[in-house]
């Protein structure tokens, strides 16, 4: 079996403009309306119905997203779609999230495959429309626990289509890391047993990992939410990332490196993905990967309409098709992720895959913390402190790695 994965950081490595959320939206709006975390879009409205495909649509999306035979012949479910709706796909693979927000505020795009560490940004600046599910048929055999997100709608109204999941997960060699570890503590407060050998995943997003072992461990702390950090409670978790980086050997970012870390003895603990994992292991290194008792991060993608869609009804096929069982079952084997549509799983070739990347299984992803943008209202609901927004947590990134 082939994958794709992220060849470079989803998560964004600079974020220097950062778009200030709060100075969306209106006080007085009463469209969407403020949601419970403070977040306040402009008054923006779904399209209503579908009308004629405009000949073309314009995307930005993931590496392995958009597979049109290019890269591997038999790897191709833009062809089909370009026959069967005469939308002709023009797709650009970014490389951050930051670089898909940028993209977006140019206009020049349709849609976009955003993480959730973009999704509230782009909700927030009015780049990315209010989606009308009702015009996506596929919509409905969603997994429930994709629709709703925190990081794609805002009181109920969705901004997206979910596309795909994933768990970032707690790796370890079944040989040198004996007895077998249960907790984060591993690669935290236990980092030293493997000082020189633990890896952790290489952005400012990972400040989320270290908050939520705090949130297990230091209940003082008051941790809701591993993307709503008071300063408080963000400077413990800087702290402990400081901390962990003196039994850091490599942090990583690209998914060839930390295979071979493992393969080679370089990195024996420390978080990875499930396609990575397996990776791993069929390169016959001894691994074993899971989600340790505090829960985790993970990431959730979801296709954003263009608030300045130029062909949004080949935008509004494109999502339709995206999810469709067969489509998703395609990209989700080709990428290494769980698919979003419930009924993908029957398609897929390899008959375990769902099973092992826990797709069907609501209790597992309850305890996954999907990647959010921190904004300075606490998306945890507080109203009586400030959080530390996202543009903070790469300054301090920088810090931490020294």
């Amino acid at each position: 079996m082939e994958y794709v994965v992220r060849l470079t950081l989803k998560a964004a490595a600079a974020a220097a403009l950062l778009l200030a959320v709060t100075a969306c939206g209106s006080s007085d709006d009463g469209g969407n309306g403020s949601s419970a975390t403070g977040l306040n879009p402009p008054d923006l409205k779904a399209q209503s119905k579908l009308g004629k495909t405009e000949g073309e649509v314009n995307l930005i999306a993931w590496a392995g997203y958009v597979e049109d035979g290019s890269n591997d012949p038999k790897v191709d479910w833009v062809s089909d779609f370009e026959k069967r709706t005469g939308c002709q796909v023009n797709a650009k693979t970014a490389a951050s999230s930051d670089e898909m927000v940028k993209l977006m505020k140019t206009g020049q795009y349709d849609a976009v495959s955003a993480s959730g560490d973009a999704s509230l940004r782009l909700i927030a600046s009015g780049d990315a429309a209010p989606v009308n599910t009702d015009l996506v048929p596929n919509y409905k055999d969603i997994f429930s626990g994709l629709k709703d997100g925190d990081w794609n709608s805002v009181d109920g109204q969705m901004y997206g289509i979910p596309h795909g999941r994933g768990a970032n997960l707690l790796m370890y060699n079944t040989e040198k890391v004996t007895p077998a570890p249960t907790s984060w503590a591993a690669v935290f407060d236990d980092a030293s047993k493997y000082k020189g050998h633990v890896t952790a995943y290489d952005s400012p997003i990972y400040i989320a990992d270290a908050a939520l072992y705090l949130k297990a461990t230091e209940p003082d702390l008051g941790i809701k939410d591993p993307y709503a950090l008071d300063q408080k409670q963000f400077d413990a978790a800087v702290d402990l990332l400081k901390q962990q980086n003196a039994n850091v050997g490599e942090y990583w970012s690209d998914y060839l490196k930390e295979i071979s870390a493992f393969k080679s003895g370089d990195s024996v603990v420390g978080t990875t993905w499930q396609v990575i994992a397996n990776l791993t292991a069929d390169e016959g290194a001894e691994v074993k990967a899971f989600v340790p008792k505090e829960g985790s991060t993970g990431w959730s993608d979801t296709w954003m309409i263009s608030a300045k869609a130029k062909h949004p009804n080949c935008a509004y096929k494109w999502l339709d098709w995206i999810v469709s069982p067969d489509t998703n079952a395609q990209v989700a084997e080709y990428f290494g992720e769980a698919p979003a549509n419930s009924e993908a799983c029957a398609l897929t070739s390899d008959k375990s895959f769902c099973t092992t990347y826990h797709a069907t299984d609501e209790s597992y992803w309850k305890n996954i913390a999907f990647w959010n943008t921190p904004i300075e209202q606490c998306l945890d609901g507080r109203t009586d402190v400030t959080c530390v927004p996202y543009a903070k947590w790469v300054q301090a990134w920088t810090e931490i790695k020294g």
